[in-house]
């Protein structure tokens, strides 16, 4: 696409914004006014006033309750009024008003309903299938950062990947997170070169609520996401607490401080200030291999947000300011940097991460029209990462920078609303593997436009294209459809189809391979990265959910599909021994991912989730098609949840409870090792548990302890040649279940309320 196709896009795009919004300058807001007759049922009010409040333009129901009334742009507030029924004054947010109830003028007495809301929730009105875990849910585990988010949690997937780095990886519908957006507050977050560690530089305390989105995300977001998209919200200076803090000790000496701290500057300006600090202190070496199950690290990591209110004139926004340093050093026991560093004396590691985000968003809501918007996001990232494993040296900078400017309107009602609006992405990589380097520069720019029509009786859709030039990926169409539609009473079924187009990151997104002897073999196949041809996949997705009450308590049932169709994939070949083979795929590889859950409340505040997954992911190797390496066919998770009832004072007990169960895996092939350094071709099936209580002394103070792996499920051997790490065999990459035996914590947290 060259400079004139861009600025004809852009001249249409804001043509068109141009004509809608005169649209809406003519705008008649209409509505029908019905009240209950003695039957119980809704009647038209014929006759009925119609007024704006402090404005002139007035007029009267007909006999079928319908009016329609001129937009007023010095008024935002309409009043419906009919003798013998109380008068209702509405804010006008929409041109169709829809049903307008009023009532007799009777005095009712106070009636209050409580309700407590799930901690995880999934919506029976999305139109795309998405769970939202809020803080509370965060906190029934040792959440400590985000990648620790997840283990109540069945939407996703939590994997080590492998027995030297302690990373976690995050897998949804059977497929590892390069094929998941990461977003924070909806901005491109964990990508590229902090792929791997990424997930451990936002902490839980930081977050506000977490939404899972299966399948392929909004076109807003970009053309990248493939198998899903996990937004982080944070805490908002002006909603947080005044204070809060959480300290976090376990029997491994790993150690943390979290704490926020929020002030309100004046009516419309408030600011946060967030830190965290954890250390890693205690050499263990559990299973006697020589070396550390867990490695030795320390992170400091500070940010400052600002935030920006005003409703008057229709302007929010927010500006953060994040740096981070993050060291690890794992490899041998007895390794000591400064004298053993690239010599055979001991084996050993150090990633060195600095990290600097500059983000912020501002929006504008019409003040005559309140259902229209247009925002701007802006987010800069520096990511420096120096590392080496044994002699390999792993060097990586990614500066970035992404903008999204958006619109939101309706047409004609707010039944059929519309995104639409323009990105542009810029990535510079400076990376070096050993003494090759593999410097690049992408960037891209796009226009995307996305249809909505929400009907909550029956059908809902979600329709979205997006157009890119790319650098690198040439010129594209990005398409994205949901769609939901109501079975019956508290029942709905989903469908969804869209493609996802990516460059394979192919160094960052492996990193564990330098944790081995393996040779690294590239079979070019003259793409433009990496000498590698971009991935791109289709995704498909059908689910159901019903709602409902058994024994007069919630019931919650869903169940999901999703297939994954790789027209091009980068395959990561693992299935050498003695090298790992990075090619292009020839001939098919899929995902197809079922699930099913179940959330029921046993007993007054005691609740039960159970989910079934069922994982069937193949690729056409050279060698032939196989299951995806170290992936369990069959996972089982069960969470138990109990609260006494909260007093007053804010005294409360909470338990928790969670059993992981995971099924045999696929090992990668390694008979021409020797047969002392062979693994079986399938793991066996294991179990992890976890348990936490906290106990709430009042609204300020609380403590927790709990345990993760508590029946101390560890893998046997989980580095090959671990008694000759420099020779051919070595590998700490075949890792399918916990290396560390049960880690037992304690910790508490204290806030302090505004006043």
């Amino acid at each position: 696409m060259d400079h004139r196709t861009l600025k004809f896009l852009i001249a249409v795009l804001c043509c068109n914004l141009f004509l809608l919004n005169k649209c809406f300058s003519q705008l008649k807001i209409k509505g029908n006014v019905t009240a209950y007759n003695q039957q119980q049922t809704l009647s038209p009010l014929s006759g009925a006033s119609i007024f704006w409040l402090n404005d002139t333009p007035n007029t009267i129901s007909d006999s079928d309750g319908d009016f329609s009334i001129p937009y007023s742009k010095t008024s935002k507030q309409i009043v419906i009024a009919y003798e013998g029924f109380r008068s209702d004054t509405i804010f006008v947010n929409r041109p169709d008003l829809g049903k307008i109830v009023l009532f007799p003028e009777i005095t009712l007495d106070e009636v209050i309903l409580e309700e407590r809301v799930n901690p995880l929730q999934r919506s029976l009105f999305e139109v795309q299938n998405v769970v939202t875990v809020d803080s509370r849910e965060m906190l029934k585990a040792a959440c400590c950062n985000l990648s620790e988010s997840f283990e109540t949690n069945p939407a996703v997937d939590v994997n080590i990947s492998d027995a030297i780095t302690g990373a976690k990886q995050i897998q949804m519908l059977g497929l590892n997170s390069p094929y998941l957006l990461f977003t924070q507050e909806n901005m491109p977050s964990i990508r590229g070169a902090s792929q791997i560690y990424g997930l451990s530089f936002i902490p839980g305390s930081w977050i506000e609520s977490i939404q899972i989105t299966k399948g392929t995300g909004s076109v807003l977001n970009g053309f990248e996401s493939i198998s899903g998209q996990i937004n982080s919200e944070l805490v908002k200076p002006f909603e947080d607490k005044e204070w809060f803090s959480n300290f976090y000790a376990n029997n491994y000496a790993r150690f943390e401080l979290n704490a926020r701290h929020s002030m309100e500057i004046s009516e419309k300006w408030a600011t946060g200030i967030y830190l965290h600090a954890n250390a890693r202190t205690a050499k263990v070496d559990e299973n006697g291999d020589n070396f550390l199950d867990t490695p030795l690290a320390q992170q400091i990591n500070l940010m400052n947000r600002w935030q920006y209110n005003d409703v008057e004139k229709g302007w929010v926004g927010f500006f953060n300011l994040h740096f981070l340093n993050d060291d690890k050093q794992t490899g041998e026991i007895n390794f000591e940097p400064n004298k053993d560093k690239f010599t055979e004396n001991a084996w050993g590691s150090e990633v060195h991460t600095n990290r600097l985000d500059i983000s912020s968003k501002a929006g504008y809501v019409f003040p005559d029209l309140p259902f229209q918007s247009l925002g701007l996001q802006v987010f800069y990232t520096n990511h420096d990462q120096n590392s080496y494993y044994g002699f390999n040296v792993y060097d990586i900078q990614q500066q970035s920078f992404y903008s999204n400017a958006i619109f939101n309107s309706i047409i004609g009602s707010t039944q059929h609303k519309y995104k639409t609006g323009i990105s542009f992405t810029y990535d510079a990589f400076q990376e070096n593997v050993n003494s090759l380097n593999y410097d690049r520069k992408d960037n891209s720019v796009g226009a995307f436009f996305e249809y909505t029509y929400n009907n909550l009786e029956k059908l809902s859709l979600v329709a979205g294209i997006r157009i890119d030039n790319h650098n690198r990926l040439h010129t594209f169409i990005t398409p994205r459809l949901h769609l939901r539609y109501a079975l019956w009473d508290k029942a709905n079924i989903r469908a969804s189809v869209g493609r996802g187009k990516r460059s394979a990151n192919i160094f960052a997104e492996n990193q564990q391979l330098f944790s081995s002897s393996r040779q690294i073999n590239i079979e070019n196949d003259n793409g433009p990265t990496y000498g590698l041809s971009p991935e791109k996949a289709w995704n498909y997705g059908l689910s159901f959910s019903q709602k409902l009450y058994l024994w007069n308590r919630n019931l919650v049932l869903a169940a999901d599909f999703y297939q994954t169709q790789f027209t091009d994939q980068v395959v990561v070949d693992w299935e050498n021994p003695r090298e790992i083979s990075f090619y292009n795929l020839n001939g098919r590889s899929f995902a197809n991912s079922f699930q099913m859950d179940l959330m029921y409340e046993l007993i007054q505040n005691l609740s039960l989730r159970a989910t079934y997954k069922n994982y069937k992911v193949e690729t056409d190797y050279k060698s032939g098609r196989l299951q995806k390496p170290l992936q369990p066919e069959h996972r089982f998770f069960v969470n138990l949840n109990y609260e006494t009832v909260k007093q007053p004072t804010g005294k409360q007990w909470r338990f928790d409870a969670t059993l992981h169960w995971q099924g045999s895996q696929r090992l990668p092939n390694t008979s021409q090792n020797p047969e002392i350094y062979q693994v079986p071709n399938n793991s066996p099936a294991y179990s992890v548990i976890n348990a936490q209580v906290t106990y709430a002394f009042n609204n300020s103070f609380e403590i927790y302890g709990g345990g993760e792996n508590i029946n101390n499920y560890t893998q046997p051997n989980p580095i090959l040649a671990s008694d000759d790490p420099f020779g051919p065999y070595f590998d700490s990459t075949l890792v399918y279940a916990p290396v560390l035996s049960g880690i037992y914590y304690i910790g508490l947290r204290f806030k302090i309320l505004k006043p």
